[in-house]
């Protein structure tokens, strides 16, 4: 009698724009330990740039910095659940041949992607046979939602925050967070180092209305976790995903949510940081952006620097080296409802050559 084929466990880690899902990812690798893991990114918006990110750590590059074919794939358009048959599939059947040399796979969600159809396809034969969902890891940005960021009710919050044109109070945002919690197997609560004890608790507190008496909520900063609280959950969530609840039935067109949010590109030449820092806020002070994210070419700094914000929030660092084969350009991908990239840009320009200006020494 024929043994069965070891199925390869799957982490989906989902949660919204923001919360964290890239630097999760960077601290499970970090910790892989001869682990053989084979991380799929999908992202909403055209930079690439959390795969940029990952490459930029050396995931998915041999000893001497270059790509490795079979390490990390990349899935454009936003949603796994939207490319499922055209881009998701296939890139599973290659892993399928690989199955030898994987021991793990990652997958990141888009940060507007619904969890739910993309479990239900690890239902699908050819995928049941050889993969088992592990877990559906969902990462909740802790500060966004202490602020009432994904609050159905905008009378849940303080008047200060109901009269922020940054945070939206009404669907689309609240049905996807508690979606993505609904899916979850387990909660990861991020950024707690920014929020005190009671603000903490009422995060909790509300995660847990969403969420199954079973599913852990665990408390983290940057990311950091170990890795046996992340992975060997043997949930097989492709088992019970159907029974669990979401907004969207599954006749629901799964591009719903991309209907409502927009991702808009805009580019420039800022001289420091803080510049590059100060125009993005500009941005975000006047427009619904609820992401920001790219990479600065700063003068005469060697490093390409990565900014990332939510809300107006930002973090900065340098990844890596600018490559001599690649073209040094400030580029920053925005995601929000309702924007223009000619006005964004239009914006963005002018507030980079007040910037310059301001600087410039007095004649």
């Amino acid at each position: 009698m024929s043994t069965p084929m070891r199925k390869i466990p799957v982490t989906v880690i989902t949660g919204f724009l923001g919360s964290g899902k890239t630097t999760l990812l960077r601290h499970m690798l970090s910790q892989a330990n001869g682990l053989r893991i084979a991380v799929i990114v999908n992202e909403f918006g055209e930079l690439g740039i959390d795969g940029e990110i990952l490459k930029g750590c050396g995931i998915g590059c041999d000893e001497a910095g270059n790509e490795q074919a079979g390490q990390l794939y990349e899935l454009a358009n936003g949603c796994l659940c939207c490319t499922v048959q055209e881009e998701f599939f296939p890139v599973m059947e290659a892993l399928v041949e690989r199955r030898s040399t994987i021991d793990h796979v990652l997958i990141e969600t888009s940060g507007l992607a619904l969890p739910k159809p993309l479990v239900q396809a690890f239902n699908w034969p050819s995928i049941r046979n050889s993969f088992t969902v592990d877990a559906v890891v969902t990462v909740v940005d802790g500060p966004a939602a202490a602020s009432g960021q994904f609050a159905d009710d905008p009378n849940a919050v303080d008047e200060q925050r109901k009269r922020d044109p940054n945070l939206d109070h009404e669907s689309p945002l609240h049905e996807l967070f508690e979606d993505q919690l609904s899916s979850a197997d387990l909660v990861v609560l991020n950024k707690t180092d920014l929020l005190d004890e009671s603000a903490q608790a009422a995060v909790s507190a509300l995660i847990r209305e969403d969420i199954p008496p079973h599913v852990k909520i665990v408390p983290a900063c940057n990311g950091k976790l170990d890795l046996p609280v992340l992975l060997g959950l043997n949930s097989a969530s492709e088992a019970t995903i159907d029974e669990r609840p979401d907004h969207h039935g599954s006749g629901h067109d799964p591009d719903h949510h991309h209907d409502d949010f927009d991702s808009v590109i805009v580019s420039g030449s800022p001289a420091t940081r803080e510049g590059a820092i100060a125009a993005l806020t500009q941005l975000v002070e006047r427009h619904t952006i609820y992401r920001a994210k790219g990479f600065a070419a700063l003068p005469n700094a060697p490093m390409r620097l990565v900014i990332q914000g939510v809300g107006q929030r930002f973090d900065s660092y340098f990844d890596r080296r600018w490559r001599e084969d690649e073209l040094r350009a400030s580029k920053f991908v925005l995601i929000g409802e309702d924007l223009d990239v000619t006005v964004l840009q239009r914006e963005f320009d002018a507030a980079l050559s007040a910037q310059s200006a301001a600087q410039a020494p007095a004649l």
